[in-house]
């Protein structure tokens, strides 16, 4: 439970940041909401459809999500309140895509080591 509370704060503190780094167009925030927003709902999705997973990786997953809650925002935080950047549009492109990655790795190889036990 402390997960998913994690998520959602992590999830709309990324919004806010990015809604203070984003330009006025109607169709690219709705974009970049969309892909900002996707490993959030990636990792709930996860978590709703693994409630029959070995504990490896449940724990995994709790630790994936924990993960995202806390450097995701972390990155949008630092592009939103930092220096200018020249292109702050990479990080919110990015962070989404190594979030995913992570997710994509982490879980099968958790579920891959927990069946070999």
């Amino acid at each position: 439970m402390a997960a998913l509370i994690a998520v959602a704060a992590g999830a709309a503190s990324s919004i806010y940041f990015m809604l203070l780094v984003g330009h006025r167009q109607v169709l690219l925030t709705v974009l970049f909401t969309i892909w900002v927003l996707a490993p959030f709902v990636a990792v709930v999705l996860a978590d709703v459809l693994s409630t029959r997973r070995p504990v490896l990786t449940r724990t995994t997953l709790y630790g994936v999500m924990l993960i995202l809650a806390v450097v995701s925002p972390a990155i949008y935080g630092n592009v939103a309140l930092g220096p200018p950047r020249p292109q702050p549009a990479f990080w919110f492109l990015m962070v989404p895509f190594g979030s995913c990655l992570l997710l994509a790795i982490a879980i099968p190889l958790a579920t891959f080591l927990s069946g070999r036990r």
